[in-house]
């Protein structure tokens, strides 16, 4: 009796292929004469046992009838895992806003506070995040643009990196009117860098408070 091998070998074991050790499942099937031909007559079982269970080697057969071992290469043949693909990755965002609190303790001398006070979720792209003000003529392009929002912020005002340990950086970038974390009193200086995280307010320009926000 000859079995079916998925790919195609005629095996005389019902387990696994003989040739190549695929599973076969038991299902006998016909196989061409000359398919038959071709395939070497196993001597009757009894041989030494397999190295892996135990079971006596079906005469000279390649892989052992129970657990597949495979006698050419001493080993167990193993179902290939599937590919998880990773998760995608959650990004921060933060809200921008004009705050009348900030702009009072700051009190920059001839600016008024807006009339119709903005607010806007943004999302903080990796790995950095750059704050300002747009100048075609001065080469500025920052991700959170306050050209049109706050007349106190610097074309590079300031700077949010994402450092390899996923924590976000904040550096001043020598603005004029200096950059300010939550209730402190004094700025950064021009290219201090301070970590910051969920719930922290980054305080640029006349007015504009920027909160961030952890991925939910």
């Amino acid at each position: 009796m000859t079995y079916a091998c998925p790919k195609g070998h005629a095996s005389t074991t019902d387990d696994f292929c003989d040739t190549c050790g695929a599973k076969i499942g038991g299902t006998a099937a016909f196989v061409p004469p000359a398919a038959a031909a071709a395939t070497p007559a196993t001597p009757a079982a009894g041989g030494d046992p397999c190295p892996n269970c135990g079971t006596p080697r079906a005469g000279t057969g390649r892989f052992c009838e129970d657990c597949g071992f495979d006698h050419s290469t001493g080993r167990v043949p193993t179902l290939a895992q599937p590919v998880v693909p990773a998760p995608a990755t959650a990004q921060w965002t933060a809200t921008v806003f004009a705050d009348r609190e900030y702009f009072t303790a700051n009190a920059i001398e001839g600016v008024d506070f807006p009339e119709q006070p903005t607010e806007r979720r943004v999302t903080l792209p990796a790995p950095q995040v750059r704050i300002g003000r747009r100048s075609a003529s001065k080469g500025t392009d920052p991700e959170i643009d306050l050209a049109d929002a706050d007349p106190g912020v610097s074309h590079s005002h300031a700077l949010l990196t994402l450092s390899v340990d996923g924590v976000w950086l904040v550096s001043d970038l020598g603005s004029t009117n200096g950059t300010y974390l939550n209730d402190e009193p004094k700025p950064l200086t021009a290219g201090q860098t301070r970590s910051v995280g969920d719930g922290d307010r980054v305080h640029v320009g006349a007015w504009t408070t920027i909160t961030l926000h952890a991925p939910a």
